[in-house]
């Protein structure tokens, strides 16, 4: 048994979160914890429990070195084994036991109550419906091919277990006693959730993803899944997988690392009807080399306020966006005429912004070198041994471990040393808001509401349209309100109020249309 070979990583994730965060704390901790998936022959020989169960094996493995893998039932063996493979792709270092002895938490799975003193989180889905019990067995619906409440289960199942062995670091993250949750409607408990089923056959059009980070892994991942999906989908990021993104990557393997994410997600989707068009290149290039600038439905799935704006400068007929910040996570849906914000109202600054150089030495504790840092930046070349340990000196750290980045450029250093979480190990000092990485499950569960959302839209399942954001805290119990309106941006003039952009938007969509 082992930490997997990007803990790091996830250590710096979970740094977000707890209050009085130890690295050699919560290794600790980890190794002494088995979380464990349960399973009876109802989810084995569903859709829905398979999917859940599939996502819980992918989420669990990313964070813990000891998973217990259990069926309730004999004749499950080949599924164990299903759930095993996805875990070791994972982590290869990873224990798997069949045995929920010594489990200190279970996601449980079907219709049985597994056996064992370990914590219970029932989970069980029916259609766009998520449930969740800390008492009993929820169920499963029947329906094949729609998988968004059966994945959003996986990743509530994944909160609860992670609130559970934490609860002493977290903030009122007391567990959810039950629910039921569609991703339609967003009212929890609702006397009637809005479930109704999926068309067989849905075709999305010329679609658009922008940005394959975790959110959009788990925007694909759940697509994916969707049965009868026809259509096209151009995805455009310019990264590639670096080994730290397999703390939340849903796609990422450790075969994976140093692929362009683009071949990654039309790798997911080659089995499925759905035509993918990778574009390994930025928003920015990808509108270069395009002579139509219509674009019908555009999923976001970004990091930065200011490529979300870029997205909407481009005026998409139609965009959904997700995110995930240490408070919440959520989805919005936009239009860009009538009184609700558009994407860019969300994001425009409301004072000065800093750069990237301002945000890199912050992050290194050396303010008074932004000059030097913005040409390194500019520059991209390597630092030199004489940076590095000036920098180590600046964070109180060791300088070996960092002497390795000399011959790199500065932006890989900070890609890995600081973001990666190696920084956060060492124990250095420097500005730990620079340094943000979501929890799997986040990541995750924003991915499949960003999928929910534009889903519905393409089916039209959503009328009138929703309020435009959607707020979930996988850190606490689900709240009572989930969803709100926001109106235009009043404190400064936004696109969307601009005559010239109003009719530019008017004139590409009327004609679109005739």
């Amino acid at each position: 048994m082992a930490l997997a070979n990007f803990f790091d990583k996830a250590a710096l994730a979970a740094s977000e979160v707890l209050q009085g965060f130890n690295h050699g704390s919560f290794s600790e901790l980890l190794a002494r914890q088995k979380v464990a998936v349960a399973f009876d022959a109802t989810a084995a020989g569903s859709f829905e429990g398979l999917t859940t169960l599939d996502l819980s094996a992918n989420l669990l493995a990313r964070l813990y070195p000891s998973v217990a893998l259990v069926p309730l039932q004999g004749g499950l063996d080949d599924v164990a084994a299903r759930l095993a493979a996805i875990c070791r792709a994972i982590n290869p270092a990873i224990e798997i036991t069949s045995s929920m002895t010594k489990a200190s938490a279970c996601i449980a799975v079907g219709d049985r109550r597994p056996r064992g003193r370990a914590l219970m989180v029932f989970v069980g889905s029916d259609r766009w419906a998520v449930r969740v019990s800390a008492k009993r067995p929820v169920g499963l619906g029947v329906e094949k091919g729609n998988p968004f409440g059966a994945a959003a289960a996986a990743c509530f199942g994944a909160a609860n277990v992670f609130r559970s062995l934490f609860r002493n670091q977290l903030l009122r993250g007391g567990l959810d006693r039950g629910f039921t949750l569609s991703l339609l409607d967003y009212l929890p408990n609702a006397k009637a959730p809005a479930n109704p089923a999926l068309p067989s056959r849905l075709n999305i059009g010329a679609a658009h993803l922008v940005g394959l980070g975790a959110i959009g892994n788990g925007f694909v991942w759940t697509l994916a899944r969707i049965e009868g999906l026809s259509g096209s989908l151009n995805a455009i990021d310019h990264e590639r997988i670096d080994l730290t993104n397999l703390q939340r990557y849903l796609l990422a393997t450790q075969a994976d690392v140093d692929l362009p994410k683009v071949d990654v997600v039309a790798r997911e989707l080659a089995k499925s009807e759905l035509s993918v068009d990778p574009h390994h290149g930025r928003w920015s290039d990808y509108l270069r080399n395009r002579t139509d600038w219509r674009f019908e439905r555009v999923a976001v799935a970004l990091d930065s306020a200011a490529d979300r704006i870029a997205v909407q400068a481009a005026l998409p007929k139609w965009t959904c966006n997700a995110w995930t910040q240490p408070g919440d996570l959520g989805v919005s849906r936009h239009a860009f005429l009538g009184d609700h914000a558009c994407l860019a109202c969300l994001y425009l600054p409301s004072g000065v912004v800093p750069n990237d150089d301002e945000l890199v030495a912050r992050a290194i504790n050396m303010p008074e070198s932004v000059r030097e840092i913005r040409d390194f930046l500019h520059l991209n070349t390597p630092v030199g041994e004489g940076f590095v340990r000036r920098m180590a000196t600046a964070m109180g750290v060791p300088p070996e471990p960092l002497l390795a980045f000399a011959e790199k450029p500065l932006r890989t250093f900070y890609a890995e040393a600081v973001c990666g979480g190696l920084l956060l190990k060492l124990g250095a000092r420097g500005e730990k808001a620079a340094t943000r990485a979501p929890l799997a499950f986040q990541s995750a569960l924003a991915g499949v509401l960003l999928a929910a959302e534009f889903i519905a839209d393409v089916a039209s399942l959503k009328s009138p349209p929703p309020p435009t954001v959607t707020r979930i805290n996988l850190l606490r119990p689900l709240g009572k309100y989930l969803t709100a309106a926001e109106a235009k941006r009043s404190s400064g003039p936004c696109i969307c109020q601009d005559p010239d952009y109003i009719s530019a938007y008017k004139s590409k969509y009327t004609a679109n249309q005739a």
